[in-house]
């Protein structure tokens, strides 16, 4: 078949998108900025071509056929396919335009990334970021469906997506014991590993991603978090740093958390004796996705510049450190 004997427009993909999206086609109509009847029209049109039903009619809702769902899935492709042709396009502009949309994990996202997009949009100002932050896991189906440029990650790729998705080992985050400022164990250099079972612990809500991930870099630390005398249960690093600065307990949190408290002395970092707990940051991609060249100059310039794993940042580190 010719594409110019093609049975849908670009049009109706959208339309069909938009109505399987919003789950009405009153709803489907105002996301579209289109009338009802317009969109009822389109594809009425678009079945009688197909000679076959998209849209089961007999409830309130506008439920998909098996056939609407097909015709959805190839469709999403297409849209997607335009999108990266028009990504393209615009990095023939040499990035004078254009947007790069990058993902992060809670705790990279929230501490990380802000200064890099941050240095990143000092040289390029005239490209749009978006930030999105969310779980690993919707990280990464965020990069497998093409809706994420790139994503910096502190967690593990759902199975299903390791051998589709290029994982690359980042920087090394170390996870460091804070403190109150007048606990007795922030007068002492370090503390043994078996001090800690004598603290109580504030700490994310044990279903949390991050949560899991702190208990299994403790345990290949030999660190048994379940011996923990967990105090109290919280759902932010924000609150829990809170909780730990006004004398609640200790905690385990990303060192990049806690950058402005340390400067600040309202917050001690405790080491362990002969213990240094880290864990891997990750850089995942789509390798059958297009790379803007905006992600590609992200990709290359910021984040090679700013790994943890660089001596100018773990000197800094140090010399926090060493003033609280």
């Amino acid at each position: 078949m010719k594409v110019e004997e093609l049975p849908f427009t670009l049009e109706q993909l959208r339309i069909i998108k938009a109505v399987a999206t919003e789950g009405s086609f009153k709803k489907a109509a105002e996301s579209l900025y289109m009338t009802q009847p317009a969109i009822s029209l389109q594809i009425q049109t678009l079945e009688r071509k197909l000679n076959i039903a998209l849209f089961d009619r007999s409830g309130r809702r506008a439920l998909m056929t098996e056939a609407g769902h097909l015709f959805l899935r190839y469709g999403d492709c297409v849209l997607a396919l335009c999108e990266e042709t028009c990504h393209a396009l615009e990095d023939l502009r040499n990035l004078q335009g254009g947007t790069l949309v990058i993902g992060a994990s809670q705790t990279t996202g929230t501490y990380l990334m802000p200064r890099l997009i941050g240095l990143f949009r000092q040289r390029y100002p005239q490209v749009t970021v978006k930030l999105h932050v969310h779980s690993t896991r919707r990280i990464s189906w965020n990069i497998a469906n093409g809706q994420v440029d790139l994503a910096v990650i502190g967690g593990e790729v759902p199975h299903e997506l390791q051998e589709s998705l290029t994982i690359t080992p980042y920087a090394e985050d170390e996870l460091v014991l804070i403190l109150p400022k007048s606990h007795p164990f922030a007068k002492l250099d370090s503390i043994q590993k078996e001090d800690l079972y004598r603290l109580k612990f504030i700490a994310l809500d044990a279903q949390s991603a991050i949560r899991k991930v702190i208990d299994k870099v403790l345990a290949q630390n030999g660190i048994d978090s379940n011996l923990f005398r967990v105090e109290m249960e919280l759902n932010s690093i924000e609150s829990i740093k809170n909780a730990v600065q006004s004398g609640l307990g200790a905690a385990f949190v990303s060192v990049s958390a806690i950058a402005k408290e340390l400067e600040l002395g309202i917050l001690h970092w405790c080491r362990i004796e002969n213990i240094t707990i880290k864990r891997m940051l990750s850089i995942i991609t789509n390798p059958n996705r297009y790379h803007s060249q905006a992600a590609r100059i992200f990709s290359e310039e910021i984040l090679t510049m700013f790994s943890l794993q660089s001596p100018e940042v773990k000197k800094k580190a140090l010399s926090v450190i060493q003033n609280t």
